[in-house]
């Protein structure tokens, strides 16, 4: 009977992840020239982005840094608020403690190194 009770408890968590607004694929504003699509995935209870296009003046382009982490364990507030995560910063390779805020199609990402804040709006693809 507990392991019935466990496996209704993880797919309800699982469940919620998936149903999270978040959920989908983000467009990045430029930095350095560049600019990428963030594929924003459940990560276990909590959310997690993946680089999975980018792109220069030329157009799209093949980035070295395709299929690495950009966001993680960014941890669900209900309001569409986000905390506790990081986010990498692929142009200064520096990882930023961060937050997010989620604004309709609009998706406000912040995040500090020390006193040092900087931020993104990202804007949803999908």
């Amino acid at each position: 009977m507990k392991a019935v009770l466990l496996a209704v408890g993880l797919g309800l968590v699982a469940g919620a992840a998936l149903a999270d607004p978040v959920v989908g694929v983000w467009q990045t504003e430029v930095d350095e020239g560049a600019y990428a699509h963030v594929t924003m995935a459940p990560c276990g209870a909590k959310i997690c982005g993946t680089l999975t296009r980018t792109f220069n003046a030329d157009g799209e382009y093949r980035s070295p840094n395709l299929g690495k982490a950009l966001v993680w364990d960014m941890v669900p507030g209900g309001d569409g608020s986000y905390g506790e995560g990081k986010v990498w910063q692929p142009s200064s390779g520096k990882v930023y403690r961060s937050k997010m805020q989620l604004q309709g199609s609009r998706l406000k990402v912040s995040g500090c190194v020390g006193p040092f804040c900087r931020g993104q709006v990202w804007s949803r693809l999908r």
